[in-house]
């Protein structure tokens, strides 16, 4: 039976939460036996740590991606300040730089990046790294923080071997999801096989992003072991052996076996 880690999940999605109860129950007879919920605003990061604590194995990232970075202001700073501290949060995420779509002012989007990568310094946690179109800005700014005392991970990852490389060298592993399975990803399978599989981390990125055969419907949890079997044929290596150092991974960057407080009261 296969033991995975989903590094990076959104049940709180609507399209995901309605029917929670049956996607966990899926997750799980998939093997998928812990997961992390990705805070994107305030709103959603109350979420995540509210099924935090409702659910053992689920644990909470909060953070602000750079589409609300123009939300930010001096009480929301606060609350995430003190949301970062709560019990099974473990990691500041996600968060980054999104030049694609702009939806907040450039300088704004990287101050409010940079703040939360001081953040993730202060309080001790890794950080999720959301990036799209905006590489060069991206790891400058990691840069500044370089080698990133707690870790982290460049979510999504889709840049080049060289890119990948400047990631490891800043203590950042490199997550992979659904995009690995398209038969048109040709760099992302490059990475796939390049990367240490000591910095590697498994995702969905549910409910976006599904990997084939799913590709274009709802993205769940359940679907990870799609993008195992697909690094594990890159890697040559068999699935079982690459979920559990994946799984090792995620449970030593986010500390899983230690950051277990909170109301915890319903165990898969």
């Amino acid at each position: 039976m296969l033991e995975l880690v989903d590094t990076h999940v959104h049940l709180d999605d609507p399209r995901l939460c309605k029917d929670l109860e049956q996607i966990l129950t899926e997750a799980q007879q998939a093997g998928v036996k812990r997961l992390i919920n990705i805070g994107h605003n305030l709103e959603s990061s109350r979420a995540s740590l509210q099924l935090a604590q409702r659910y053992n194995n689920i644990w909470a990232a909060v953070g602000v991606h750079p589409h609300s970075a123009k939300e930010m202001t001096a009480a929301h700073w606060e609350e995430l300040q003190a949301l970062a501290v709560q019990p099974k949060v473990v990691a500041i995420g996600e968060i980054g730089l999104d030049y694609h779509y702009d939806h907040s002012p450039r300088p704004v989007q990287r101050e409010v990046f940079k703040g939360q990568l001081e953040l993730a310094k202060e309080v001790g946690l890794p950080v999720v790294i959301h990036q799209r179109e905006a590489v060069q800005e991206t790891l400058g700014l990691l840069k500044q923080f370089a080698p990133l005392p707690h870790g982290g991970v460049m979510h999504c990852f889709s840049g080049s071997v060289e890119t990948l490389r400047q990631c490891l060298e800043m203590n950042l592993h490199i997550g992979l999801g659904g995009t690995v399975t398209f038969a048109n990803a040709r760099r992302v399978k490059e990475v796939a096989a390049a990367v240490p599989l000591s910095r590697l981390v498994l995702e969905t990125d549910c409910p976006y992003l599904a990997p084939h055969p799913h590709r274009g419907k709802t993205n769940r949890p359940g679907f990870l072991p799609l993008i195992a079997e697909e690094i594990s044929k890159l890697r040559s290596l068999e699935v079982d052996q690459l979920a559990a150092i994946c799984a090792a991974n995620a449970e030593a960057l986010f500390a899983l076996g230690i950051n277990r407080g909170g109301d915890v009261n319903n165990i898969w």
